[in-house]
């Protein structure tokens, strides 16, 4: 059997054609300020214990931040919160200094108007080649009905819910 070289702009085109939730991870730096990133790489993982993964990027300048604090919270967007998605996505130390936030009882910034906020523990880190796997212990869950961001080939879309009857 005879390995493909896989040409990495194909496989970032054919990633793309998987439509995923657009979240935002956040926790604080040594300060106390609010740090965190936007990804699309996150998932469930384990129903007992209950486990989510996120994968940021190993360049990320919040990941020593969610290491050392070792909590975080991970916010799915709700439809509308682009803008956010965008703030966290860019690159500076005060990218996100005008974003209003409360902190919850357990230490984590929490960002308003999240369909989902799941509030987690650091469980465990692995290498996953550019980027880093996190694994938080889920600790609170808080969610809101209503439309969430999707992210689909390079582009941020409002999807609204259904209601089941």
């Amino acid at each position: 059997m005879t390995i493909q070289t896989i040409d990495p702009a194909l496989f970032r085109q054919a990633m793309a054609s998987f439509a995923s939730g657009v979240t935002v991870v956040t926790t604080t730096d040594e300060d106390g300020r609010m740090v965190g990133f936007t990804a699309s790489a996150f998932s469930s993982l384990s129903m007992d214990p209950p486990l989510v993964l996120v994968c940021p990027s190993r360049t990320s300048a919040t990941y020593p931040h969610l290491v050392r604090g070792e909590r975080f919270a991970i916010h799915i967007l709700a439809a509308g919160q682009q803008d956010v998605a965008m703030a966290f996505a860019s690159k500076g130390a005060d990218k996100v200094a005008a974003l209003a936030f409360s902190v919850s009882d357990l230490g984590n910034p929490i960002l308003p108007g999240a369909t989902a906020v799941i509030e987690c523990r650091l469980w465990k880190d692995y290498d996953g080649g550019d980027h880093l796997i996190v694994v938080g212990e889920v600790q609170r869950i808080d969610q809101q009905d209503g439309a969430v961001l999707l992210y689909h080939r390079g582009k941020m879309s409002d999807h609204g819910a259904e209601v089941v009857a």
